[in-house]
């Protein structure tokens, strides 16, 4: 068989979204004598973990990011289409794009992922951005820079507001920031002005809860807060969201003056459940079975942070990138054994290998359950982790060179602002 030759009677897989989830089983769909379609609404798949230094000026968007195409390009048999579903007819067994083109199937794989959540509140969108693509990430770099340009200046109305940063959410995403924005400020930007000192700015996280990184055991967020403390991170707790403006947010009944304010508490799975014309499981989600398919459809699946896929004691399983990795890998090979040799796959068990949170240089946290690891050993690992799980080694070796040169000198390159920041007048 020629390398090139794609047999337009082989099985049609469609995989909607190219994130960890959806590439992975493409990866190992490919060679197979299966056709597998790969849509996504951009052309590239985002390693969202370390998006939030795209945000704070430690990595550019290119170190996160990778063409879909390159990725997949040496299997002949995937094509990557560049839109998004705008339908889905499993009774046809088609899919509807917004090219206006429509493609058939044999099996459907969704795999679209996660978007923020502001708990019924989009108003608060516009003037605190989440950090879920590289376009909300491009905003909050430039809006954390121009808040210490602003301040710079002589004319600075209010240069405390401007050199307040407060980020919503105490989870894992929400430390990062905090912990990132702190070390920007008190290392990086500490020589580059004259009338300021950034290392003097205020970092204030808020939680709702009554605790920071609820999903991790109470030793390990409790060195977590610690560690941001000493960053110089002001962490509190029981503060619910009340409200957001230009001007800063409400929160248990207090108002802090912030210029800068930004999202981290929560997320949303996208609308899947109702583009399949089905109820949405827990939390949003489709409600999957233990083999990933879709409950009441047939040779339809569903897989990482949009599906509710339970665990061996019923509790649907978190919405982390080596959840979504895991299911792909399987769903690429259970497909490829039952439409290559007819054989059925045994149910998806999920693996833990390990939550972790980093807070700053030497302090991250990892609980693999029995065994809990934080400080530098926890620091070393993360970084090395998340090396290994970019997609090639060219993005490895770029990564890995930042970080070296990031930690050797406490700079940052990517202190770029690109998007224009309209502040409301006397700001």
């Amino acid at each position: 068989m020629a390398k090139d030759f794609v047999d337009p009677n082989w099985p049609h897989i469609v995989i909607v979204g190219a994130g960890f989830g959806g590439l992975a089983a493409a990866r190992q769909l490919g060679g197979a004598p299966v056709r597998v379609t790969v849509i996504d609404r951009n052309n590239y798949h985002l390693f969202v973990p370390l998006l939030y230094q795209v945000a704070t000026a430690a990595l550019s968007p290119a170190d996160v990011a990778e063409p879909i195409r390159h990725v997949l390009g040496p299997y002949s048999n995937i094509r990557v289409v560049l839109g998004e579903v705008t339908g889905v007819d499993t009774g046809a067994r088609q899919v509807a794009l917004s090219t206006g083109e429509t493609l058939s199937y044999d099996r459907l794989v969704m795999a679209t992922g996660s978007t923020s959540s502001y708990f019924g509140h989009d108003e608060w969108r516009a003037v605190a951005p989440a950090c879920k693509s590289i376009e909300e990430a491009r905003v909050i770099r430039s809006r954390i820079l121009s808040a210490f340009e602003e301040a710079e200046r002589d004319s600075a109305a209010d240069r405390e507001a401007l050199m307040t940063f407060v980020v919503v959410g105490g989870g894992p995403t929400g430390v990062e920031l905090a912990g990132s924005i702190a070390e920007l400020a008190r290392y990086a930007l500490t020589s580059d002005f004259r009338r300021i000192r950034p290392e003097t700015a205020k970092i204030i996280l808020i939680e709702g809860g009554p605790r920071i990184l609820g999903a991790f055991p109470d030793d390990l967020a409790t060195y977590a807060e610690r560690a941001l403390r000493q960053l110089g991170v002001r962490v509190m707790t029981d503060m619910p969201v009340e409200s957001i403006t230009a001007e800063g947010l409400t929160a248990g009944g207090q108002f802090i003056p912030a210029c800068t304010v930004l999202w981290g508490a929560g997320v949303a799975p996208t609308g899947a459940a109702k583009l399949l014309g089905i109820e949405p499981g827990p939390g949003g989600r489709v409600p999957v079975r233990s083999d990933l398919t879709v409950e009441g459809l047939e040779n339809v699946y569903s897989l990482g942070d949009v599906a509710a896929c339970l665990d061996d004691d019923g509790r649907p399983l978190p919405g982390l990138a080596q959840v979504a990795q895991q299911q792909g890998n399987y769903l690429g090979k259970a497909l490829r054994a039952e439409l290559t040799k007819g054989q059925k796959s045994k149910p998806f068990r999920f693996h833990n290998r390990g939550n972790a949170a980093i807070i700053g240089r030497h302090a991250a946290i990892f609980d693999f359950g029995r065994f809990h690891m934080k400080g530098y050993p926890a620091w070393m690992l993360w970084a090395i982790v998340h090396v290994v799980l970019l997609v090639n080694f060219a993005q490895r070796i770029r990564v890995s060179l930042q970080w070296l040169w990031r930690y050797l000198t406490y700079r940052r390159g990517a202190r770029i602002i690109t998007t224009p920041v309209v502040r409301q007048a006397g700001r």
